[in-house]
């Protein structure tokens, strides 16, 4: 049994060519769920709850992320104008920010 990715059905089943729900009919593949893990800027998977520190200053309004802030329990989100996870920095409060501009602590 394959735990879907979608749906998280417990009931998925390989047919051969994919893997395949029989709740939400949703179909997918080894390389599909590869393609999904969200990486940080060195290729380090990233997952609910680690933290990261910044790689590059970003500038935020009036304010500026200096690089090595440490940005606290992230959470990965739907992609929201390019960003894909959220996490919370002291002082500023929390932001969304690109898996690109960060590294895993």
């Amino acid at each position: 049994m394959y735990q879907c990715p979608k749906c998280n059905c417990e009931y998925g089943y390989d047919d051969g060519v994919a893997y395949n729900c029989p709740e939400c009919g949703h179909i997918w593949t080894d390389l599909c769920i590869e393609n999904a893990k969200v990486k940080d800027s060195v290729g380090n998977e990233l997952k609910d709850g680690d933290d990261v520190t910044l790689i590059m200053d970003l500038k935020m309004g009036n304010t500026t992320l200096k690089r090595g802030m440490k940005g606290k329990r992230i959470k990965l989100i739907e992609e929201v104008d390019g960003h894909d996870l959220e996490a919370r920095i002291d002082g500023v409060g929390n932001v969304y920010l690109k898996s690109e501009v960060v590294k895993k602590l």
